[in-house]
């Protein structure tokens, strides 16, 4: 049976990973930062650009023993600024390197020039698109000061799809998978079977594959969403075990819809028996029954 996602944070936790949940400024809450004990010590992301993310952060590696000097290494999932916005202060602490995927590297050495771009093109795809003017002189003054939860990433340690990030007891695989954005990474532990995905894949809201500017430095505007699906496709195929339990109709409701599953419990439930059927008609699903319960789990 599939891991729950507990189980999954404790089999990787017993495999010198463990996921720290930083405080962000943003409605989306938290993000997962993941320190990797091995030679060298490593963290994977490093939440947004703030006092109390530093602090968090600090504190969960005093939980593991460790300081923020201690750092040797940072890796960079992907360019969004709650995932990059402390490691200019991390390595200005320890001195670590920074690892991203090469094709990114330049844009995230020039943060703010990069910022400045995305929001020409974010008006320029909102005005084309039927957004009034005004609107999106509000939106990219909301988008300038978000700026500081951001910071520059200078990467040393440039990566390559296909290629391998090696620790000491380790080989991480490193994959391109845009669409949530143009240079999401997972990291692939084929040992393990344990996979680093960051925001690639997200258990309670959609991976929203968001329009930016093409790594390539294309104008032309990317198709976001067909991007992420092919991505998508590519990480169904891995032998990862994506954790997730079996769950009944309702919960499932309740984990899309929150309180108006309960408000329109027999709507939802509908929905979600309606597309279950799909699902179980496909071998994707099976039905399990529970004590007089069906229970819906991944084949």
């Amino acid at each position: 049976m599939t891991a729950t996602p507990e189980q999954a944070l404790e089999q990787a936790a017993l495999a010198g990973i463990h996921r720290f949940a930083i405080p962000t400024p943003f409605a989306v809450g938290r993000v997962n930062c993941y320190l990797i004990e091995d030679e060298p010590l490593t963290l994977v992301d490093t939440g947004p650009n703030s006092g109390k993310a530093l602090d968090e952060l600090t504190a969960r590696l005093a939980e593991r023993g460790h300081a923020l000097a201690d750092l040797e290494l940072i890796v960079i999932t992907h360019q969004h600024i709650d995932h990059l916005g402390l490691v200019e202060i991390l390595v200005e602490h320890s001195g670590a390197e920074v690892a991203a995927l090469g094709a990114a590297a330049r844009r995230l050495g020039s943060f703010e020039e990069d910022a400045e771009l995305e929001d020409e093109f974010a008006v320029e795809v909102m005005l084309r698109n039927g957004i009034p003017e005004d609107v999106t002189v509000a939106l990219r003054s909301v988008s300038r000061s978000f700026r500081g939860w951001g910071s520059h990433v200078a990467v040393t340690r440039p990566l390559e799809d296909g290629g391998t990030l090696e620790l000491g007891d380790r080989r991480l695989r490193v994959l391109h998978r845009p669409g949530h954005s143009p240079s999401d990474t997972v990291f692939w532990d084929e040992k393990r079977k344990i996979l680093l995905a960051a925001d690639h894949l997200l258990p309670k809201i959609s991976s929203n594959p968001l329009l930016a500017r093409p790594l390539d430095g294309s104008s032309e505007r990317p198709q976001a969403l067909v991007t992420y699906i092919e991505s998508l496709k590519k990480t169904r195929e891995m032998p990862a075990e994506i954790a997730e339990r079996p769950r009944n109709a309702y919960e499932l409701a309740q984990a899309l819809w929150g309180n108006v599953a309960v408000t329109q419990a027999f709507l939802t439930l509908s929905e979600v028996i309606g597309h279950a059927d799909l699902l179980v008609n496909e071998g994707r699903v099976r039905e399990v029954e529970d004590g007089g319960v069906i229970r819906y789990e991944a084949t």
